[in-house]
C-alpha cells in the first residue's frame, strides 16, 4: 500500500518537478545574448504593434495580466540574459498576442480564474470545518453535503487548470517559438532548448491540475474515513 502511494505521489509531482528542474537548468547567462527578457518582452510588445500593453518586472511569477494588458516577469528572467528568460518572455507575449487577436480560449480562462480562485479558497474553509459540522449535527446527510461543496470547488479548480492546457500550449508553440526562430532570436543549436523551456511553461497549468487532484483525493479520503 505504501509503495502504491509513494507511487501516485511521484505521478502527481513529477511533472512540477520536472517544469522547475527545466527552467532553472536554462536560467544560466548566455554571454553572447543580446538582450535580457525583459527587453525581448518591450522589443516584441512594439514589434507587434500590440498597442496598450507593457511589460514589467514582479514578483507574483511570470505571467499575462489581460485586465491590465500588462506582460510580467519575474525579476530573474526580466533581467537575465538566459534561454529560459528569453523563453519565458516570449511565452508570456504569446498570451498578449492572443488577448490582440481576441482568442475565445484566453477570455474564458480570464473570466473564470477570479470565480474559481475564490471557489477553490472556499473549498479548503468550508473542508476544514466539515469535521465540526459533523460533532455538532450528528447526523451524516448536512455533513455530506457541506464535503460536496467543498470538493466541488476543487474539482472546478483542476478543471480550469487542465482546460487553460491548449491555451498555454498556443501561446508557447503557435506564438512565442515562431516569433524566436523567425526573428533569429535564438540560434537554431538553441531551439531544442527553448522547445523545452516552452514545453514547460505551458505545462505549468498541468502540473498544477494533477496537484488539485491529488489534493482532492486527500480531502475525499479523509471524509470518507470519517
Amino acid at each position: 500500500m505504501i509503495w502504491l502511494l509513494l507511487l501516485g505521489l511521484m505521478l502527481v509531482f513529477m511533472p512540477t518537478l520536472w517544469v522547475r528542474w527545466v527552467m532553472k537548468r536554462y536560467s544560466t547567462e548566455v554571454p553572447d545574448m543580446p538582450g535580457t527578457g525583459g527587453e525581448l518582452a518591450e522589443h516584441l510588445i512594439e514589434k507587434l504593434g500590440l498597442e496598450g500593453v507593457a511589460a514589467e518586472p514582479t514578483d507574483l511569477g511570470d505571467h499575462y495580466d489581460p485586465n491590465n494588458r500588462m506582460v510580467r516577469l519575474s525579476e530573474q528572467n526580466w533581467r537575465g540574459k538566459s534561454l529560459t528568460a528569453i523563453a519565458v518572455a516570449a511565452h508570456e507575449v504569446g498570451h498578449a498576442v492572443q488577448h490582440h487577436q481576441n482568442d475565445p480560449r484566453l477570455a474564458a480562462r480570464t473570466k473564470l480564474i477570479p470565480i474559481v480562485t475564490i471557489l477553490g479558497q472556499l473549498s479548503v474553509g468550508v473542508l476544514t470545518v466539515v469535521p465540526i459540522i459533523g460533532l455538532l449535527t450528528r447526523h451524516p446527510a448536512p455533513t455530506l453535503l457541506i464535503a460536496l461543496i467543498g470538493l466541488s470547488g476543487l474539482l472546478f479548480r483542476m478543471l480550469l487548470h487542465l482546460v487553460t492546457l491548449p491555451t498555454e500550449w498556443d501561446a508557447s508553440f503557435g506564438k512565442a517559438l515562431p516569433l524566436l526562430t523567425q526573428g533569429e532570436y535564438i540560434s537554431s543549436a538553441q531551439e531544442r532548448v527553448v522547445r523545452r523551456v516552452l514545453g514547460a511553461a505551458a505545462l505549468t497549468y498541468f502540473a498544477a491540475a494533477l496537484a488539485d487532484a491529488f489534493n482532492l483525493f486527500r480531502w475525499a479520503s479523509l471524509l470518507i474515513r470519517r
